[in-house]
This record gives structure tokens, sequence and C-alpha cells, in this order.
């Protein structure tokens, strides 16, 4: 299993719109990601550093997977 970094909120918004996610809103520190075709919405919060754990659930939920992310997080 790849590691994942210590990324930012807004680093991981980044990778999540490559792979095809939207924002289709903010509500406080908290960006709401959607994707066609998926039923799960991503809340990803805008702080410096996401917990890894949370990275994971968040890379998890969206049903790619960890080697994906990575590749989009370039």
């Amino acid at each position: 299993m790849s590691k994942l970094p210590v990324i930012s909120g807004q680093e991981a918004i980044r990778a999540f719109r490559k792979a095809g996610w939207s924002v289709a809103r903010q509500k406080g520190s908290h960006a709401i990601l959607v994707k066609t075709g998926k039923n799960a919405n991503l809340s990803i919060p805008l702080h410096k550093e996401l917990d890894v754990g949370t990275l994971r659930g968040f890379v998890r939920d969206s049903g790619m997977s960890i080697t994906e992310f990575l590749t989009f997080l370039k």
C-alpha cells in the first residue's frame, strides 16, 4: 500500500478536481465536491494539513485507489 503524504485541503481539492470531481458549494471551512454518477459527496475541510486517515477515507469514498489518487496529486 502506498503512503499518503500530508497535504492541505486545497491540494486535495485540486487532485480530486483533476479526477473529475467538481466543487458544488462551500459552507464555512468545508468544500463539498460532487461527481456525476457517484452517490457519494466529499466534504473536504480547508485545513492547512489533513490527517492521513481522513484523506484515506476521502480517497476510499471517491472510489479511487491510493495509487490513482497519487497520480492526480502530481
